[in-house]
């Protein structure tokens, strides 16, 4: 038994310790190479503009395919992630990234840049993204929430440095020799995949094992797939096909039409990214419209990335407070409300010094989005489902992170207003935090009614609203096989 004891410590060593803090730094790298890059966009906007004289919504195009694919792909990650291991994926969406923007600097037409930039890119950027998150899980226990909290401050790093860096290689050398150094900086995604080597079990088999008929942790969704009891007739089950099985494990539609929470939080996401992506893309071509220097206006974006490397982690902090369980949703609806606000001080204005005031204030609310989005995610989903509704839910979100942009653009193109984009964004996000913040209130009221009710026929124990879960699973349980997870 002792012997025994032994082996587990020792094949399990690499956890929350020595080579753990590597990965964990690698990690961070990652996020700010991926997560960060769509924020030079918006330096090399209005370049592409006037190299393929093309419109504002045609050009926008291309930086909402790249982000729609970043945030969707994630299912068809975390396929790669169970059948290959997270280090083999990472290494794969480095060369993706990478191919992606090196074939864009020899684009001869925006439509090119489209499968290049936008579609290659993006899709090697979540595969590494996606993939260097999953293998975080498996590398801490004890500290896997402090781990995670540290990685996300390489998105903030990356809005930092990235619309610096573009500023400068643009002015150095255009946007076709900028696009060929960006393909080499990404290839450093396959740097950080190779740190992340596959964590031993106490049996000495790989965490990360490629054989999808033995899957490591795996949850109790699963399990309910295999058994059949999502289905309340065998006969049905067994004319499942595979696909639909797939399906069913990693987008969870019965989750979405039967707990109304999960509902109204996803309803009210994805259209609130119809607008909260619309600032990224154009508040630099604002700015330079409104002569603003170039190199100031891509001041203004980094000014974002660098408060949210100090406002998310507090936020974060600030929400884990018990004082806040179960009320996540009404801080996550303020800060969407804040951030639709904060958007009508560009139309007083558009001077540097009022742009600076603007940056400031949307980067305290978008850091409290950032920082919640998940964590409602958690409070509404028991986490045994978890991986499935996020499924789901990044899907939806990135069809509205798809067509937002290019709309606005067409409507900027029609009435050659700059202004609408603002207006536009403030529309989605004022709208999207008071249907959130209404309908969660409805449904507590609803919640309690229901419980003084049933209080004088049943028990207590049976007067909870299931579709509220406020207990998580301990910190202390192996992760999932499989689980892919995306940040604002």
């Amino acid at each position: 038994m002792s012997q025994g004891g032994a082996a587990a410590r020792k094949a399990a060593e690499p956890q929350d310790r020595g080579w753990a803090w590597m990965v964990l730094l690698a990690a961070v790298l990652l996020q700010g190479l991926t997560l960060g890059f769509p924020s030079c966009i918006g330096v090399v906007f209005m370049d592409l503009q006037h190299e393929f004289q093309a419109s504002n919504s045609e050009t926008s195009w291309f930086p909402s395919i790249m982000v729609a694919v970043l945030y969707g792909g994630g299912p068809l990650c975390s396929i790669l992630v169970k059948r290959f291991g997270c280090r083999f994926v990472v290494m794969l969406g480095g060369l993706l990234s990478s191919v992606g923007m090196v074939s864009s600097s020899f684009c001869k037409s925006i439509s090119q840049l489209y499968l290049t930039a936008g579609f290659i890119t993006g899709l090697g950027s979540c595969f590494s993204f996606q993939a260097g998150v999953t293998v975080l899980g498996y590398y801490f226990v004890r500290w896997r929430t402090l781990a995670n909290a540290i990685a996300s401050t390489g998105v903030s790093l990356g809005f930092t440095l990235w619309p610096l860096l573009s500023q400068y290689l643009l002015d150095e050398m255009g946007w076709r020799n900028t696009f060929l150094i960006f393909g080499g900086i990404l290839l450093n995604c396959c740097v950080c995949g190779a740190i992340m080597r596959p964590v031993q079990l106490a049996s000495g088999s790989p965490l990360q094992s490629p054989k999808p008929t033995e899957e490591p942790g795996r949850t109790s969704e699963g399990a309910q797939l295999s058994n059949g009891a999502s289905s309340p007739h065998p006969k049905q089950q067994s004319r499942r096909t595979a696909c639909f099985q797939m399906l069913q494990k990693y987008l969870a539609f019965d989750i979405f039409c039967q707990n109304k929470g999960y509902q109204i939080y996803t309803i009210g996401v994805t259209w609130m990214m119809m607008g909260f992506v619309l600032p990224h893309v154009y508040l630099v071509p604002y700015a330079i419209q409104n002569g603003v220097e170039e190199r100031r206006a891509a001041l203004l974006i980094s000014i974002i990335g660098l408060i949210n490397i100090f406002i998310r982690p507090l936020t974060g902090l600030l929400s884990g407070h018990r004082v806040f369980t179960g009320r996540r949703i009404y801080l996550f609806s303020l800060a969407a409300l804040l951030c639709g606000l904060s958007n009508f001080i560009c139309v007083i204005s558009a001077e540097f010094s009022v742009l600076i005031i603007y940056c400031i204030i949307l980067s305290i609310a978008m850091s409290g989005i950032g920082a919640l989005t998940f964590q409602v995610l958690m409070d509404v989903v028991e986490m045994e489902r978890f991986s499935s509704a996020l499924g789901l839910f990044t899907i939806l979100e990135s069809i509205t992170l798809l067509i937002g942009p290019p709309l606005t653009g067409l409507l900027v193109d029609v009435t050659s207003d700059f202004h609408c984009v603002f207006y536009n964004s403030s529309f989605f996000l004022i709208s999207a935090a008071l249907f959130m913040g209404l309908s969660f209130c409805t449904l507590e009221k609803k919640k309690r009614l229901k419980e003084a009710s049933k209080v004088p026929l049943d028990s207590p124990s049976r007067c909870q609203y299931s579709e509220m879960p406020t207990e998580t699973r301990s910190e202390s349980q192996s992760p999932p096989a499989v689980v892919y997870i995306t940040s604002i």
